[in-house]
């Protein structure tokens, strides 16, 4: 552990959780989507697939679903932290994909998990490892469920327990001088900024999924946050880890750097649960940001505009965000006409004004026939374009329930590519896509695109695409065909199957293609030293 004398070691007391999570959809059971959002989506994408109306599937309920009988029986010395619940049962049988979704509405769960553990702390883990190594159980460990990959999916064919990490939920230690703190991996986003920001830090850290996932997921599937430059992953904030494996606990050394070969934390971001359970994670956080800027830019040349993001990404201004949306994807969202795209931009620093590097970023903006929406300060980030698509960013995972509902499919396929590459990749995957939602459905969808991330070399393309199913019966086999073509136009062009949705087991058959060969040997040989049985979420990354 650290240096007593530069870290408090006094525990920051957890924040209550907000309520039981929908199994259903996204978010928490007591969230509802206004009836003028509803409105809003129904009238708009009847109009886009031309079709009067829609059919809508009722909401299931958990007793709808039927689960077989448990697989296997809770010792006496840890029925204290296991269930077999219905509703436990039902919510950890299921992902956020939409894959996921289709099933919960035709109630069907062919997979269910046979028992939900809950630990209190790390023995409890390292004994519910040693129990399922007993009866040959699989087992799943579960943040927030919040994967839209299968990432929490029970395996077929063998019994499962899910690890659900939500009580270990506190930050332990907090270094204010070396700004790191020592967070349990059960902690979800809005109770791990709670418990920091007495001590006036953040991690900063916000994926679209904040809200209903964890630090051990972020770290586990290699999340991307808030900074759409230089720090754009869960990666580049972890300092050291602490991993319960079946053959023994993992733990490495903070440093803020080293060279001694491979790293072994890195072997651990991004595993996927296939390791071992991570259990906590020093951080590195920082000073919470008062000094911010940002503005909004729109280009009647959607490559133009990404030109402008390419020269922003090379400039070393490094802006904390800088995402630009297609004309379509920036009409849905409410930002513009349907005939510009919108660039949003921002600088933001706890230490000194931005409005400089925000001045250079404009110039670089206007330069490529960018034309400017200037704002800046605390409450640009709440007005324009910039607040408008932050506020429909978190909002949009809680319509996949409800188009799933109406014969609606709708998924992205995010990815990256280097600039040089990028324009003919994306037209590539935009137009199988396209072609694929016409063939199998007889009518044109859309599928929009805009930037989650930025580098020097290359962006991270994030294109959603929509499209509207004849029959509730079909809209599995409509999705995966659409889906399935647009993976293969990336992995032909040479881009990355996920950028930061992790792989699971929706990725699987395009990371096999994408991941060297020898690589996939190393990782089997690792995952046989740390998890002979081959027990941990198996069937994610690669097979035993």
């Amino acid at each position: 552990m650290a240096n007593p004398s530069v870290v408090d070691k006094q525990g920051v007391k957890a924040q209550a959780a907000p309520g039981r999570l929908k199994f259903w959809g996204w978010g928490y059971e007591d969230e509802i989507v206004p009836a003028s959002e509803i409105q809003w989506m129904e009238s708009t994408w009847a109009a886009r697939f031309g079709v009067p109306g829609f059919t809508v599937v009722p909401t299931p309920k958990a007793e709808e679903i039927k689960l077989s009988a448990p697989r296997i029986s809770i010792p006496t010395n840890l029925a204290q932290i296991c269930t077999t619940d219905h509703y436990e049962r039902v919510l950890h049988s299921y992902s956020k994909s939409f894959s996921d979704i289709i099933r919960v509405y035709a109630r069907e769960c062919p997979t269910p998990v046979d028992v939900v553990a809950l630990p209190r702390n790390e023995q409890d883990v390292v004994d519910l490892l040693d129990w399922a190594y007993k009866v040959n159980s699989a087992v799943v460990p579960f943040g927030g469920g919040s994967s839209v990959v299968g990432g929490v999916q029970p395996p077929a064919g063998k019994p499962s327990i899910s690890i659900d990490m939500r009580n270990l939920n506190r930050v332990l230690e907090i270094d204010k001088t070396s700004l790191a703190a020592r967070i349990q991996a059960g902690t979800y986003g809005p109770s791990l900024e709670e418990q920091l920001k007495p001590s006036g830090l953040t991690l900063r850290h916000f994926p679209q999924s904040f809200k209903c996932s964890t630090l051990g997921g972020w770290i586990a599937t290699r999340a991307g946050g808030h900074f759409a430059t230089l720090y754009t992953h869960i990666d580049d904030l972890v300092e050291s880890t602490r991993t319960v494996t079946p053959t023994g606990v993992l733990e490495t050394r903070r440093l803020p750097g080293s060279g001694a070969g491979p790293s072994p934390d890195r072997m651990i971001i991004g595993s996927e649960g296939i390791l071992g359970i991570i259990t906590e994670a020093w951080m590195r956080v920082r000073r919470r940001p008062t000094f911010r800027a940002t503005a909004s830019v729109r280009f009647a040349d959607f490559y133009k505009g990404c030109d402008a993001v390419r020269a922003l990404a090379q400039s070393g201004l490094y802006p904390s965000n800088c995402r630009i949306l297609d004309a379509q994807e920036a009409e849905y969202n409410g930002l513009a006409d349907g005939k510009h795209a919108v660039l949003v931009v921002a600088f933001e620093s706890d230490d000194h004004p931005v409005e400089p590097w925000m001045k250079r970023a404009r110039e670089l903006c206007r330069d490529h026939g960018g034309v400017v929406e200037e704002g800046s300060g605390e409450e640009s980030n709440r007005e324009g374009a910039a607040g408008r698509w932050r506020d429909r960013f978190m909002f949009l995972p809680y319509f996949k329930e409800h188009m799933c509902a109406r014969g609606i499919f709708r998924d992205a396929y995010e990815t990256s590519i280097t600039w040089d590459r990028f324009k003919e990749f994306h037209d590539n995957i935009k137009s199988a896509g396209l072609k694929a939602i016409e063939k199998v459905t007889g009518r044109k969808g859309s599928v929009t695109c805009r930037f989650t991330h930025v580098y020097p070399d290359g962006p991270a393309p994030y294109l959603t695409f929509h499209g509207f199913s004849n029959s509730h019966d079909r809209i599995m086999d409509d999705y995966w065909a659409v889906k399935a073509a647009a993976s293969d136009a990336i992995i032909a062009g040479g881009g990355t199957i996920t950028h930061h949705h992790s792989v699971g087991r929706e990725h699987r058959p395009w990371y096999d293609k994408q991941r060297p060969e020898l690589f996939a040997n190393a990782l089997r040989a690792a995952k046989k030293s740390l998890d002979p049985k081959g027990l941990l979420n198996p069937g994610v990354l690669i097979d035993p």
